[in-house]
């Protein structure tokens, strides 16, 4: 099946601009073109996208999302490759989360003691 770039954009949520600029930063591989040059995206085009989309939302670098995809395209000597880049990004994640709920305690004991803090004199 064929999908236009704004067919892909509601399918993914990304913008059509948002798209262009993954292809031409080289971490949407294999994008086809019909006679009039348009963009053509196939089901596995969306699944790069849908891929990459994740990687973004959770902060990776473009570069390290070109190197994974660049990887992948070398075929399947690359994986342990591929793997070490995305077990060091769910690391940094992990991180993050630490961090996020170490902030939501704090936000917590804010709330129970603003009962508190907040009275009037």
């Amino acid at each position: 099946m064929s999908y236009s770039i704004g067919e892909v954009s509601a399918k993914t949520g990304l913008t059509a601009p948002t798209i262009r600029y993954y292809e031409k930063e080289g971490v949407l591989p294999h994008i086809k073109r019909n006679n009039k040059g348009i963009r053509e995206f196939n089901d596995d085009n969306i699944f790069w996208i849908d891929l990459i989309r994740c990687l973004r939302g959770t902060d990776m670098s473009i570069n390290d999302i070109k190197s994974i995809v660049d990887l992948s395209l070398e075929g399947e000597h690359t994986v342990e490759k591929r793997k070490v880049i995305l077990q060091n990004h769910k690391k940094k994640i992990w991180s993050q989360i630490d961090e996020l709920l170490e902030i939501i305690a704090k936000i917590d004991r804010k709330i129970d003691n603003c009962g508190s803090c907040c009275k009037k004199k």
